[in-house]
């Protein structure tokens, strides 16, 4: 009897004990990182680390437990199953949009089927398939975005016609945007380390109601990596590091990352460094893009001398170091806090597309660079899981970011080099809650602070004597701020139709301070305190688990800035743009719908229309300072401009795509953008809309088996043909190609590629790719740099 008492009580205190499940990869048995084990039950969900082991003793009992991970199947248990599988689920790799799970939509996890929004995904695996250089090369995985450059340090994502501050990025759910995101091409989003992101996602269309103001024609969402805890009461040490060579631009990357986890606390480190020379473009295209001289100065005297390589795009190269360190404390089942601290340096680097612009058969610029682009965010996030009357779930953030540039430009055969300096503090507040009153419906709300505090500075320095002078700086001194307030409601109407529906009041408010030293500006301060009001209702319809219907009507808003106030800057050569303290907001009125087949397991389809109508818009427009429409800047009489609400635009597009799953490892898929845009000009005429790319798309044949993947895909673009051409872009000839009667335009494209991956084990993988194998020349378009040509990239990654 005693020896029966002794077996049960060990049997009972086992099964009071943690409880640990792996997940582990369907076709190659490997364990998965990352994967989100949800209970409907308890409102409480957990997070497999390096192993694919979790602790799931928060979920016994539990009827319902979802499985899911971005690029596999979704899979649905009870505990029961659970312990009949002796916690080992096994789930399958998936390419089909239709069984996703998405978090940008709401800031909350959901399923694909649930969100009216189109969202294009990539997740961990994706990044380490494509082992892309930096963060906008990251953002082209998904296809759907088209990516401008001006530099080899830059990227700017364009997405359904719009770009720069009409787009959001995040980073962990904190916006990146400041007050002096602007309306040229930004260079942001390369701040990100591609080796540290968990996964990223992109929100097609207006997500004003959840991010406020900029986000009108998507929100780029970043997720870097989180720490993992021990589940088992033994320290946790686990992490990766990668090395890697690409020839287009001699690159040499290294990376580590080293995860250290107890019970209750866990530490995440990411370091990586880049070092890019000068990039290479391809032998097959235009003649007019080769560089076949540049400026180098020679004692005291700049001199033009032969590329002895005019492929080679001189000067482009520079290097690049970030840093993530979080550290996270769950003290129990109800709270968790998770701090991060992000930093991210460049070196100098080189506006490329500023140094091939002549003028009168000269060089314009001897120099023109970025300083430093600086980076750094500390986020700290208190999450909390409780069934009360008020939230289930809440999420708090409290963030500060510090950003750093600056632009450095001398005239050819000048001695004096201009520099501008800023410095933006970025604070933000969030709160979000979610409440489930029942099993049918969703509430969703919460509030954001946000301030901004610009400081801007500028100078001349001689080259030859040292002597420094001051100069006007590229803004004022001013502060932005945001209060905001949100709510989204979601109903499950019947077992296929759901209703979303959300709103948003937002408040912001400038104050800045013009010094009148250097222009003579009719004003000394711009004040604005304005609000804006923002919806969404949306339909998803779901007849089965082989369709789904989505539709919505959005808005966005985007609130003026100190960059569209404040500015004195040149938009091109020959014109200034100076500060118009009357602005307003502008709004996107947009309308979609898209549909998702899938026949079987092996075929999905799907196909969205949308139109968006942009009104109030924030343009360059001529105007006059003091009664005159030129004035003397930087040495040459120049058109006077300034940022006004005197336009109007409309964009209209398709998006569609499909993943078929062959017989033998092969899966063939596609994916194609297409957007067309106008806006009015000043005598009421209609122009094509600058940031309207053409048409573009990738086509991709992969073959996976066992431990082995491979791709061989193409990625092509629509050209622009200069009748086609925004009036902005035909000004800047100097980038495009030359057509038959002497018009610039932007010629057609196509690369064709291939990548390989083969994981040795689960702790050493190689990767070998070859990108343009036909070593085409090309310009994406609006770029000023001239493409990578055919491009050989080598990597190795070691897992412990």
């Amino acid at each position: 009897m005693r020896n029966i008492a002794i077996v049960f009580l060990v049997f009972l205190c086992q099964s009071l004990s943690a409880q640990k499940i792996v997940v582990k990869d369907g076709d190659s048995g490997t364990p998965l990182e990352s994967v989100t084990i949800i209970s409907t039950d308890s409102v409480a969900s957990v997070v497999t680390n390096s192993r694919g082991e979790v602790d799931i003793s928060l979920f016994r009992g539990s009827n319902l437990i979802e499985i899911r991970m971005m690029g596999y199947t979704t899979l649905w248990y009870s505990y029961k199953e659970l312990v009949q599988l002796d916690f080992e689920v096994f789930i399958e790799p998936s390419v089909f949009s239709i069984d996703q799970v998405v978090v940008s939509a709401s800031k909350w996890s959901q399923t694909a089927r649930e969100v009216p929004l189109k969202i294009s995904s990539v997740s961990k695996a994706q990044v380490a398939f494509h082992n892309p250089q930096t963060a906008a090369d990251l953002l082209t995985i998904t296809g759907d975005v088209f990516m401008q450059k001006s530099q080899q340090g830059g990227g700017s994502p364009m997405i359904r016609g719009f770009a720069t501050n009409r787009l959001l990025i995040a980073v962990d759910g904190v916006r990146m945007n400041n007050a002096i995101f602007r309306s040229g091409n930004l260079q942001n989003v390369i701040s990100l380390d591609p080796f540290a992101i968990e996964h990223a996602e992109v929100l097609f269309g207006p997500g004003s109601v959840i991010y406020g103001s900029d986000a009108i024609g998507g929100v780029m969402s970043f997720y870097t990596l989180s720490p993992k805890r021990s589940i088992d009461g033994k320290a946790l040490v686990t992490g990766s590091s990668s090395l890697r060579y690409s020839t287009a631009n001699s690159e040499k990357t290294g990376h580590i990352d080293i995860n250290l986890g107890w019970e209750k606390w866990a530490s995440l480190t990411s370091f990586s460094y880049t070092n890019f020379d000068d990039l290479r473009m391809g032998s097959q295209g235009p003649d007019e893009y080769l560089r076949s001289e540049y400026v180098v100065r020679k004692g005291n005297a700049d001199v033009l001398v032969q590329n002895s390589n005019p492929l080679i795009q001189n000067p482009t190269g520079y290097s690049q170091a970030n840093i993530l360190q979080k550290i996270a404390f769950t003290p129990t089942g109800k709270w968790a806090f998770e701090y991060g601290l992000h930093y991210s340096a460049t070196s100098n680097f080189h506006r490329y597309d500023r140094l091939v612009y002549y003028r009168d058969g000269l060089p314009r610029s001897a120099q023109w660079y970025y300083g430093p682009q600086v980076w750094m965010m500390n986020n700290l996030l208190i999450s909390s899981r409780a069934q009360t009357a008020v939230y289930d779930q809440f999420n708090m953030q409290l963030a500060y970011q510090k950003f750093e540039e600056s632009r450095h430009d001398r005239g050819f055969t000048k001695t004096s080099l201009r520099s501008r300096f800023e410095v933006v503090d970025a604070f933000t507040f969030n709160i979000d809650f979610k409440k489930l009153p029942n099993a049918k419906c969703k509430l969703l709300y919460g509030t954001e602070v946000i301030a901004n505090y610009v400081n801007s500075t500028a100078k001349y320095r001689d080259i030859t004597t040292g002597a420094e002078t001051a100069a006007a700086a590229r803004y004022p001194k001013a502060q932005w701020y945001s209060f905001a307030l949100y709510v989204t409601y979601y109903q499950k109407l019947s077992d296929i139709v759901g209703l979303q529906a959300g709103g948003r009041y937002s408040h912001f408010l400038m104050d800045a301070k013009f010094d009148n030293a250097f222009y003579p500006f009719p004003f000394y301060e711009a004040k604005l305190s304005k609000g804006s009001i923002t919806g969404s209702l949306g339909l998803t319809i779901n007849p089965s688990d082989y369709w789904s219907i989505n539709t919505i009507l959005s808005t966005g808003f985007r609130a003026p800035n100190v960059d569209d106030i404040g500015k004195v800057f040149d938009s091109e050569p020959g014109s200034v743009v100076v500060p118009n303290p009357n602005l307003k907001a502008e709004y996107a009125y947009n309308a979609e719908v898209g549909i998702t087949r899938k026949v079987g397991d092996f075929f999905e389809v799907d196909f969205l229309t949308y139109f968006t109508l942009l009104d109030n818009a924030m343009v360059r427009r001529n105007t006059t300072l003091n009664g005159q429409d030129s004035i003397m800047y930087d040495g040459q009489p120049s058109q006077v401009q300034s940022i006004q609400n005197a336009a109007f635009g409309k964009v209209w597009g398709v998006q569609a795509d499909f993943e078929l799953m062959c017989s033998g490892g092969f899966i063939l898929s596609s994916r194609f953008n297409y957007q067309k845009g106008t806006e009015a000009l000043d005598d009421g005429t209609i122009s094509p809309l600058r940031h309207a790319a053409p048409w573009f798309g990738t086509t991709k044949l992969d073959y996976k088996v066992k431990r082995l993947r491979l791709s061989l895909f193409a990625n092509y673009s629509g050209g622009v043909a200069f009748s086609q051409m925004a009036e902005g872009e035909i000004a800047k000839p100097y980038i495009y190609a030359v057509d038959d009667d002497g018009n610039p335009y932007s010629p057609a494209w196509h690369t064709i590629n291939f990548r390989a991956l083969f994981s040795v084990s689960d702790r050493l993988s190689f990767s070998a790719d070859v990108e343009n194998i036909t070593d085409q020349r090309y310009r994406p378009y609006s770029s000023g740099l001239v493409a990578a040509g055919i491009n050989f990239i080598a990597g190795v990654r070691v897992n412990f």
